[in-house]
C-alpha cells in the first residue's frame, strides 16, 4: 500500500503564525511538494490528512458517503452555539430533518419567495452610494441575512430583531474561528468566559425567534414562507417539530444560509469589476431576457451567462472551501489504506484550482459553464455532494442571480482593488473589496 507523505509537527508550528492568518499558502506549498493527498501533524497524537484528489472527495461524500461522518468541529464544537440542526446532525435524526424540511427547498415552493427575495436585494442595493469607492462587502452581508430572515419570516420579524440577530450570528461564529485556529487557548476562551458570553448570546438570539414563532402561532395567519412550511411540516408519525428542533433548524438556515451567500456575490462582482466585458454579457442578457417576461422565475431560468458567471466565481472562490470527514471502519481507496476515526480534509479550493482538472485552472473564464456545472459534477463542490450536498442551493443561486442581475442592470461596476484579497474563516471570505459603482 501507498505511504502518505507526512508534514512533521515542526513544520506545522513554525508556520503556525501564517496558518492562523491564512492557512492556504501553506496547504498549497504542502500539495505541491507532497502530491494530492498528505498527512499534517498538529500534535503529539493527532493528525490530519488534507486531499486535492476530486476522485477520493467524491468516494467519500458519494460513493461510500454511509462510513463517513463529519468531524467533531461541526457535530460537537458548532452545536453548542446554533444547536443540532441539519448542518450539524448526523444518522438518524439526520434523515429524519433531512426527509421534513427537504419540501421546503424544492423549486415549485421557492417560486412563492422570489418576489419577497427581490424586494430585499431591491432595498439594500439603496445603500450603494454611486462614484464612490465603498467596501461593497457589508453592504452584500446584510442583503444575504435580510433575504433569509424575510424569506423565513415575511414582516414578522422587525428591524431591531433583525440586526440582533445578525450580531449574534456573526459574533458566535467568529468565536468558533478562534477556538479551530487557536486551540492551545482553549483554557483561557473558557477561564475569562469568553465561551460562555456568547452561548449566551445564542440563547438570547433562541428567545428572539421563540417569541417570532409563538406570535405566528397565535396570529394563524398564513404567509406562504419557510416559516410556515416548517411549522406546517409533519414527520411520518404524524408529529410536528418540537420548538428548540425548529429553533435549532432556523439557527442553522441564519448560519449557513448567509454569509456563504454575501461571500459569493463579493467575489462575483470583484471579479465582474476586472472583467467589464462579463458585466455588459449580462447586461445584453437581461434586456434579452426581460423584453421577453416579466415573471422572476421564468426570467432566472433564462439567465445562462449571469449563472455561468457565478459558477465560475464559486469554483475560483468557494465559500464552503474545505468538507471534513471522520471514517467510522476502516476503509481503503484505491492504494490508500484509511484507518478508523481518520480525520480527512478535504480542499475544494485546490481541488477547483486542480491543474490536471482544469484548463487554465487560475483563469476566470465562465465559458467553461456554457453547458452547465453537471458535466463537471465529480470534479466541482461549491455546495458539497452526495447525500449531504447543501439542501439551500438552489435557493442560494435563485438569490445571487436575482442579485447579480438586479445590479448590473443598474451600475457599471469598476475596481478599486490591485487584487482579490481572502480571508479564510469558517467560509472563504473576501477582504478589501473596494469598488466603484456607477449608474447605467
Amino acid at each position: 500500500m501507498k505511504k502518505i507523505p507526512e508534514v512533521p509537527l515542526s513544520k506545522f508550528i513554525k508556520h503556525s503564525l501564517e496558518i492562523l492568518k491564512n492557512p492556504l499558502p501553506f496547504h498549497h506549498k504542502n500539495f505541491t511538494e507532497q502530491g494530492d493527498i498528505f498527512k499534517l501533524k498538529i500534535g503529539f497524537t493527532n493528525s490530519v490528512f488534507f486531499c486535492r484528489d476530486a476522485s477520493f472527495a467524491e468516494y467519500v461524500l458519494q460513493k461510500n458517503q454511509k462510513n463517513y461522518v463529519k468531524s467533531k468541529i461541526q457535530t460537537e464544537d458548532l452545536v453548542k452555539y446554533v444547536g443540532k440542526g441539519l448542518l450539524t446532525s448526523e444518522g438518524e435524526h439526520w434523515k429524519k430533518q433531512r426527509k421534513l424540511i427537504q419540501p421546503a427547498f424544492h423549486k415549485k415552493y421557492l417560486e412563492n419567495l422570489l418576489g419577497t427575495i427581490r424586494t430585499a436585494i431591491l432595498s439594500e442595493y439603496k445603500k450603494i452610494e454611486p462614484d464612490t469607492s465603498i467596501d461593497i462587502f457589508p453592504i452584500l452581508n446584510d442583503l444575504a441575512f435580510q433575504t433569509v430572515v424575510k424569506s423565513l419570516f415575511s414582516s414578522a420579524a422587525s428591524q431591531e430583531d433583525i440586526n440582533r440577530l445578525q450580531f449574534i450570528t456573526e459574533a458566535a461564529q467568529k468565536m468558533l474561528v478562534k477556538e479551530l485556529r487557536q486551540p492551545y487557548l482553549g483554557w483561557w476562551f473558557n477561564v475569562s468566559g469568553k465561551i460562555e458570553k456568547h452561548i449566551d448570546l445564542t440563547k438570547e438570539a433562541r428567545e428572539i425567534l421563540k417569541r417570532i414563532v409563538g406570535e405566528r402561532r397565535i396570529s394563524e395567519e398564513k404567509n406562504n414562507d419557510l416559516l410556515d412550511m416548517l411549522l406546517d411540516a409533519r414527520y411520518d408519525d404524524g408529529n410536528e417539530m418540537d420548538e428548540e428542533q425548529l429553533i435549532d433548524e432556523i439557527l442553522i438556515l441564519f448560519t449557513a444560509g448567509h454569509e456563504t451567500t454575501s461571500n459569493a456575490l463579493t467575489f462575483t462582482c470583484q471579479l465582474l469589476a476586472q472583467h467589464p466585458e462579463w458585466q455588459e454579457k449580462i447586461y445584453n442578457e437581461i434586456i434579452e431576457v426581460t423584453n421577453d417576461t416579466d415573471d422572476v422565475m421564468t426570467a432566472i431560468m433564462s439567465s445562462k451567462i449571469c449563472q455561468q458567471v457565478l459558477e465560475e466565481s464559486m469554483r475560483l472562490y468557494p465559500p464552503a472551501y474545505f468538507i471534513d470527514r471522520v471514517n467510522i471502519e476502516d476503509d481503503q481507496f484505491n492504494d490508500i489504506n484509511i484507518k478508523a476515526g481518520s480525520n480527512l480534509l478535504f480542499s475544494v479550493y485546490e481541488i477547483h484550482r486542480h491543474p490536471e482538472l482544469w484548463e487554465q485552472p487560475n483563469k476566470f473564464k465562465p465559458e467553461r459553464f456554457n453547458e452547465g456545472s453537471r458535466k463537471f459534477s465529480s470534479q466541482y463542490f461549491p455546495f458539497g455532494a452526495g447525500p449531504r450536498k447543501c439542501i439551500g442551493n438552489n435557493f442560494a443561486m435563485f438569490e445571487m442571480i436575482i442579485a447579480v442581475r438586479e445590479l448590473v442592470s443598474k451600475f457599471k461596476i469598476y475596481p478599486n482593488f490591485d487584487r482579490i484579497d481572502i480571508t479564510p474563516l469558517i467560509t472563504l471570505k473576501p477582504k478589501n473589496a473596494l469598488l466603484t459603482f456607477e449608474k447605467r
